[in-house]
């Protein structure tokens, strides 16, 4: 059985598909910047290594990582410790526009849209963690699920939805289907983009947390029908949350 990528950032470093090598390869590369799975000041592989990881020519992934680069997303440097790294502080505004047009605004706040990403998560998160439960774990991965478990619950501030995101998108890997990570990922920055317009809540914080080891403990001890539910519980947490703030 494959290994999971490990927490990294190989989530979704993943060979791209289609004829739009380039635009999937900046794709990939900017959710795994957004969504804090390499986080700010770290590292990426080096160019060879995403070329490989990506199946992609290490010309697209130069012209990607520039592109990133230019859009603020990146820091080149040179050096014997130098490499391509995640810049400290991300954009806040949508390059080529005035500053105080925000990322955040972007999205769609309309209740449709709002309803359309909750059904979505809810379709791809509780069957992701239905399935992760029926299959038979290898020991490294079990240990990168319970890790990824640890690390979020003991977050706080800006880390907390860095690592909340990367337990959600483990337990998407856990799954055992290649294409369903980056979908994971996909509305997992849609989420990320809603939650950004409501106030963060310490004991709905707590109340995750909890839910998290749940979900995490079905799925280890391979029981299917509670780890759906568990994560179907979850997820409603958010959403009623959502639906109270932004509807």
């Amino acid at each position: 059985m494959e290994e999971p990528a490990s927490l990294n950032g190989e989530l979704l470093l993943r060979p791209v598909r289609g004829g739009n090598s380039f635009e999937e390869t900046v794709q990939r590369l900017l959710q795994t910047v957004r969504l804090g799975l390499v986080g700010p000041g770290e590292r990426l592989p080096a160019e060879r290594e995403l070329a490989t990881m990506l199946a992609v020519s290490r010309d697209t992934v130069r012209e990607a990582i520039a592109s990133l680069s230019d859009a603020g997303y990146l820091v080149s440097r040179r050096g014997r410790y130098g490499g391509t790294f995640v810049s400290e502080v991300l954009p806040t505004h949508i390059p080529g526009t005035h500053p105080d047009e925000a990322l955040a605004p972007a999205r769609d706040l309309s209740p449709e849209s709002i309803e359309d990403t909750l059904t979505l998560r809810e379709i791809l998160e509780v069957g992701a963690a239905r399935q992760s439960a029926g299959r038979a774990l290898t020991p490294g991965q079990r240990e990168l699920l319970w890790l990824s478990l640890v690390e979020a619950n003991a977050a706080s501030g800006e880390e907390y939805r860095r690592l909340d995101s990367r337990f959600h998108l483990m337990i998407g890997e856990l799954a055992g289907s290649a294409s369903l990570t980056p979908l994971i990922a996909d509305v997992r920055m849609r989420v990320n983009e809603l939650l950004d317009s409501i106030p963060s809540l310490g004991p709905n914080i707590t109340h995750s947390n909890t839910q998290h080891e749940q979900i995490a403990i079905a799925i280890l001890t391979g029981r299917p029908d509670a780890a759906a539910q568990a994560m179907s519980e979850h997820l409603a947490g958010t959403a009623l949350l959502l639906r109270g703030f932004l509807e």
